[in-house]
C-alpha cells in the first residue's frame, strides 16, 4: 500500500568509506527540494536506538562533499542483530516521526534495513564500502579512493623498495575481497597478487617468479596481498628465506579508509542519494540502489542479499601476464 513520505531518516552504518559525506548530503538536499523533512541518526543503528538524532537543513550538508569519512558518524550495532533490538529500532522510527529510512552501508546494514522493513518502515540502501563487496552492484562508494590511496603509498614505497634491491609484502584492504588487491596490483605493477578467492601456491605463484624475473634483470619486487589472506610478515619471512632478497612487510591498513573522495566517489554517491529520494517519493519502497553497466539500478533488498559476486577471471590473467 502506498505510504507517502514526509519524514525521511538517514544514517550511515559500518565501516566508513570515502563519499558517504556526498550521499548524505545527496540524500538530504535532495528530499528537501521535494518538501520531505531529514532526520539525521548519528552514528548508525547505535544512534537510533539511543535516540541520537538532528533534523537537516541545506546548511547541515555544506561542505561536506569533499571530506572523508562520515559527518553522521558510524558504529556497529550488536544490539541491532537480535529480533529485540529490530522491533526496538522500528518502533523508535515511529516515535520519532521517521516514515522511511535511507541506510548508507554494506551487506550488514542492509540486513538491518531489510529487518526495518519487515516491521513496516520502508527502506532504501546505498552501497558504501571500501572493499567493493556488495554483490548486487558492480560498484560501491568508496572503492575508488581507497585505491587510489593504495596505489599512492605503494608508488612511495617502490622508491625505496627499488633503491635496496628489496621485496615488498604490502598488506591492502579487503576481508572477504579481493578487489581492492587485485586493481592495486595491476597498478603497482605487482609481481604476485594474493586474494581471498583464489588460493595461491608460495613456489608458483612467487618464489618461482621471482627467480624468473631475476634472470630478465629485475632486482625488486612487490607482492600485495589482500587482508583477507593477511600473513604478510610471515609471508615476507618465508620470501626471504626462500630467496635470500631482504624483503619487508608494510600493513596499510585503515589509512585506505580516509581521505578526500575521489570524484568518481563524489558523483556516484550524489547519483545513488538522489535515486533514493525519488524512489521514496514515487512509493517504491525496500530497494538497493546499485550500479550496473555504468547505469544507477535498485532491486529489491531481498534478492539484493540473495546475489554473488566474483572476481573477473580475465583480471587475474592481466596481473600474471604483464607483471614479471
Amino acid at each position: 500500500m502506498y505510504k507517502e513520505i514526509k519524514t525521511i531518516g538517514v544514517l550511515t552504518s559500518g565501516g566508513d568509506a570515502p563519499g558517504m559525506n556526498a550521499a548524505v548530503r545527496a540524500v538530504v538536499r535532495t528530499a528537501l527540494s521535494k518538501g520531505i523533512k531529514v532526520i539525521g541518526i548519528q552514528r548508525g543503528y547505535n544512534g537510533l536506538l539511543n535516540g541520537e538524532v538532528r533534523e537537516m537543513d541545506l546548511r547541515s550538508v555544506s561542505e561536506i562533499i569533499h571530506r572523508g569519512g562520515t559527518v553522521l558518524y558510524t558504529a556497529r550495532c550488536l544490539e541491532f542483530v537480535t529480533a529485540e533490538g529490530q522491533k526496538k529500532g522500528a518502533e523508535k522510527c515511529k516515535e520519532l516521526g521517521i516514515d522511511a529510512m535511507v541506510v548508507i552501508g554494506g551487506d550488514g546494514s542492509f540486513k538491518g534495513a531489510r529487518a526495518l522493513a519487515n516491521l513496516g518502515i520502508p527502506c532504501i540502501g546505498i552501497p558504501g564500502t571500501i572493499d567493493n563487496d556488495i554483490a548486487c552492484s558492480e560498484y560501491t562508494i568508496g572503492y575508488d579512493t581507497a585505491m587510489n590511496t593504495a596505489v599512492e603509498m605503494i608508488d612511495k614505497l617502490r622508491d625505496t623498495t627499488q633503491s635496496h634491491d628489496r621485496c615488498s609484502v604490502v598488506e591492502v584492504m579487503g576481508r572477504n575481497a579481493g578487489y581492492i588487491a587485485l586493481n592495486v596490483g595491476i597498478a603497482t605493477g605487482a609481481l604476485a597478487i594474493l586474494i581471498p578467492e583464489r588460493p595461491y601456491d608460495l613456489d608458483h605463484d612467487i618464489i618461482s617468479r621471482m627467480n624468473q624475473t631475476q634472470k630478465t634483470g629485475k632486482k625488486h619486487f612487490i607482492v600485495i596481498v589482500a587482508e583477507g589472506v593477511g600473513h604478510a610478515q610471515e609471508l615476507a619471512n618465508e620470501i626471504q628465506a626462500r630467496t635470500g632478497i631482504d624483503s619487508r612487510a608494510t600493513v596499510l591498513g585503515h589509512v585506505q579508509r580516509g581521505g578526500s573522495p575521489t570524484l568518481r566517489d563524489r558523483v556516484t554517491a550524489s547519483q545513488m542519494g538522489y535515486h533514493a529520494v525519488n524512489l521514496l517519493e514515487k512509493g517504491i519502497y525496500n530497494r538497493v540502489v546499485a550500479v550496473s553497466a555504468d547505469k544507477i539500478v535498485d532491486y529489491d533488498i531481498n534478492v539484493a542479499l540473495s546475489m554473488h559476486k566474483t572476481i573477473d577471471t580475465m583480471m587475474l590473467d592481466v596481473a600474471n601476464t604483464i607483471s614479471i
